[in-house]
């Protein structure tokens, strides 16, 4: 496994990333941090932040929406040099317009969460901009958890015109909740990294799970009440039951999958069944249908539908 020395962080201004950056400028042989940021206000002021906490003045701001193809290949053009790791860690509910289409043709939550990350990584890859490993934040979701009521995603074909219903939106409909369809649109992205560790053996595509976290910022745009129970009460209540941890936990996650071999290329690591805290485990010991190469395929051809670039 090549060393990593340089990273870049999707959502790296706040909550996870942020985290993970400032985690990560304490690895031994680090030496630029790139931070993936949508307002250049924010990340100037979480690069502030990460130098003082961290002593390090490491940290180099680098202007991305994921949620807007464009953005994403203009900020590829603006790297000079080969970065050795990229943390897909940018995601969320899909902002106040979660069904809504972009440019590209998919919703506001699919484009944030799948569709964006897939052209930042086909960018680079083109470009020969990434050197080591990808690893992309997956949910507990992806594979339900029925203690806080989240059901297992159900996938009737797994075809490529499921999957291309399920990025434009046809699939769940112009009003569907964004908290039911958030785990579907999470287990088409883990399928496509499993995919795409296929087609490029040279480098190292892990989707790992960040856990039930507190913190974050990933229910800031649901309506007032499932905000108020989510992001308030519900983080109050559920660390105590075991069903959510700190955000230096979840940060931990990324970097072990960043940084430890025994997290295998091509694999979903999550936590065990029952929970979405405590160690991680790899998910095609509990599905087995996450080892479908045709699904992980059909994942992949759909998301290629609409990442080709426009300009």
């Amino acid at each position: 496994m090549k060393t990593i020395k340089t990273v870049l962080i999707t959502g790296a201004n706040a909550g996870i990333g942020f985290e993970s950056a400032r985690q990560l400028a304490f690895e031994e042989g680090i030496s630029k941090i790139y931070l993936g940021c949508r307002s250049q206000h924010k990340a100037q002021l979480a690069k502030q932040q990460l130098v003082e906490a961290t002593g390090k003045d490491i940290f180099e701001v680098l202007i991305i929406d994921v949620a807007d193809a464009q953005s994403v290949r203009e900020a590829v053009q603006r790297l000079s040099t080969p970065i050795d790791a990229v943390v897909l860690n940018a995601g969320g509910t899909g902002g106040q317009t979660p069904n809504q289409l972009t440019a590209d043709g998919v919703t506001t939550i699919f484009a944030a969460n799948v569709l964006g990350h897939s052209v930042l990584v086909d960018e680079l890859i083109k470009r020969q901009l990434v050197t080591s490993t990808i690893l992309y934040a997956g949910s507990e979701t992806a594979r339900g958890v029925p203690k806080m009521g989240v059901a297992k995603p159900q996938l009737k074909d797994a075809s490529v015109e499921e999957f291309t219903a399920i990025a434009n939106g046809r699939k769940f409909g112009a009003k569907a909740d964004p908290l039911d369809i958030y785990g579907t649109i999470k287990l088409t992205g883990t399928l496509w990294m499993s995919s795409m560790a296929r087609q490029h053996p040279h480098l190292r595509f892990i989707t790992m799970s960040p856990g039930g976290t507190t913190g974050t910022n990933g229910m800031d745009d649901l309506p007032f009440m499932k905000k108020l129970f989510f992001k308030y009460i519900g983080e109050l209540i559920m660390p105590m039951l075991g069903m959510m941890h700190s955000v230096d936990k979840a940060a931990k996650r990324y970097l072990d999958g960043l940084f430890d071999p025994r997290f295998e290329t091509g694999q979903f690591y999550a936590s065990q069944a029952g929970s979405p805290t405590g160690p991680v485990v790899n998910q095609l010991s509990l599905e087995s249908s996450l080892g479908d190469v045709s699904a992980q395929d059909n994942a992949r051809y759909a998301i290629e539908q609409f990442s080709h670039d426009r300009l």
